[in-house]
């Protein structure tokens, strides 16, 4: 790798590197290319020569944010200019013995972030045999898998399948990890699936390959101990989802339409796993609520109140979650959160959630006035441990 502190690949030489793995580079943070390589206004040449053992088919993949030209045996095989990364795949027959000289020409360009990455070899189908063969005598088998905060990311420099840039361009677990499972299921395997991620995945066909999934997002450097003390049952879980898991991809739209149309809880009811949904190692009912008051003025709290009983062998926390919607508020949201509680229970016992409803629960946009404002009418309260129907129960206050 050789650099220059101007775009144009002349003059002295700033800086020389060999390099064994495969090329990966941002100015993001702040990061050089290399020492003494200016963050803007450089330019770089990437050599290296390639002795095939034998004729095949080999693929080169790369991209980056600036100026790109890929080169073998003086052949131009890519050029382009982009704002941003995006992921290139180039086949190349080759024979074996013949000498193949691949040259990479960048530069940093405009005030673009500076990207470049670049691997090639051959594409093969990944085989899980010789793993479900190490896993013989093995009945349950926990994977732990997801992404990662390398992928996802506000201005993130990656072009794999199902990312762009930082942005995600279809919310599947990666292909790799979704086979591995179903090969695991094939073989009989129970499996329990840690998923680790920032966002949601669509994890429909892993409740037919898992047996188990446990949520982890990104867990931190004691994470891995949170997580076995939940899978060995050491710890009674009781997280509820902050977000909606829709069942795939397709149920988003297109990225740049930004109607709420069928997103979140608040406009769908059409999801895998719902918001505010979470599972526990014991069971619990939440019983009818109570009201303070039915009928308030607009500037009036109220309180709810709702047993918590749990059914269970096993100690446990659930979140009891309070949701609104005014009535004949024909564009408005399904429901809205609009408070929750926590309530340990041992048990067989039975505890209580009382959650108290300010003038701001019954805020929602007016037509008439342009505003978020609270206006006299009907409202229905529903009550719960998720946002799904099923999962909750109503009651209506009137404000007068």
């Amino acid at each position: 790798m050789k650099y220059w502190n101007n775009r144009d690949l002349k003059g002295d030489v700033v800086i020389t590197q060999h390099i064994t793995n495969p090329i990966k580079m941002t100015t993001a943070g702040q990061h050089e290319f290399a020492s003494g390589v200016k963050l803007e206004g450089f330019s770089a040449l990437f050599e290296t020569e390639f002795t095939p053992e034998v004729s095949e088919e080999l693929v080169f993949k790369g991209g980056a944010t600036g100026y790109y030209e890929l080169i073998v045996n003086g052949e131009q095989l890519q050029m382009y200019n982009n704002w941003r990364t995006l992921p290139s795949r180039v086949p190349l027959k080759v024979e074996a013995g013949k000498k193949y000289r691949i040259e990479i020409r960048y530069a940093q360009l405009n005030n673009w972030q500076a990207n470049i990455e670049f691997n090639f070899g051959k594409e093969v189908d990944v085989d899980y045999t010789e793993l479900v063969n190490k896993l013989k005598g093995i009945e349950t088998v926990i994977f732990v898998g997801g992404i990662s905060g390398n992928l996802e990311g506000e201005e993130m420099p990656v072009s794999y399948p199902g990312f762009k840039g930082g942005d995600r361009t279809n919310i599947e677990l990666p292909a790799v990890q979704r086979n591995c499972l179903k090969a695991l299921k094939a073989a009989g395997k129970k499996v329990a699936f840690v998923n680790c991620s920032g966002s949601a995945i669509a994890l429909k066909p892993e409740t037919q390959t898992c047996d188990a999934i446990l949520q982890a997002w990104y867990a931190g450097e004691s994470g891995g101990q949170a997580v076995a003390d939940v899978l060995f049952g050491d710890y009674n879980p009781s997280g509820k989802l902050p977000v909606t898991f829709y069942k795939d991809s397709e149920k988003l739209g297109d990225f740049e339409d930004y109607s709420m149309k069928g997103r979140t809880y608040r406009y769908t009811t059409d999801h895998l796993y719902p918001f505010g949904f979470g599972l526990s190692y014991t069971n619990f009912e939440i019983g009818n609520a109570t009201m303070s008051k039915t009928e308030i003025k607009t500037d009036e709290t109220i309180s709810i109140t709702a047993s918590v009983k749990n059914t269970g062998k096993r100690d446990g926390t659930e979140i009891v979650q309070v949701y609104v919607r005014k009535v004949n508020d024909v564009e408005g949201p399904l429901k809205t959160l609009r408070g929750f509680q926590r309530v340990y229970v041992p048990a067989g016992k039975t505890g209580y959630a009382t959650i108290n409803l300010t003038p701001s629960s019954f805020e929602f946009y007016d037509w008439g006035q342009h505003k978020m404002t609270v206006t006299p009418g009907e409202y229905e309260i529903y009550y719960g441990n998720s946002s799904d129907d099923k999962n909750l129960k109503m009651t209506k206050i009137t404000i007068l």
